[in-house]
């Protein structure tokens, strides 16, 4: 039968590779970050929205519930250096 001190090696690694996972989870802009991103979408037409996050690769920014003029809202990606739209997806949820 194991003892502890056969099991106890196995719970620490396995605890540690649980809690990494926060560690790779998508971020928030800082105040600065915001603050240009919100001047590209108000500089692009858009009106309101809602978060955004830097998601978990650093690869793109995702503005959600960016609305337009007309009232349609979109789904953003902006590139992480330039703060360009990259893509923009009609959000009809």
């Amino acid at each position: 039968m194991p003892t502890i001190k056969k099991i106890l090696p196995g719970l620490v690694l396995a605890m540690g590779v649980l809690l990494s996972g926060p560690v790779l989870a998508d971020r928030t802009p800082t105040p600065e970050e915001r603050s240009s991103i919100e001047t590209v979408l108000r500089n692009e037409g858009f009106v309101r929205w809602g978060h955004i996050e830097l998601d978990d690769e650093g690869d793109l920014w995702g503005v959600y519930d960016a609305f337009a003029p007309d009232g349609r809202k979109y789904a953003l990606k902006l590139h992480p250096d330039t703060l360009a739209i990259i893509q923009s997806e009609p959000d009809d949820d």
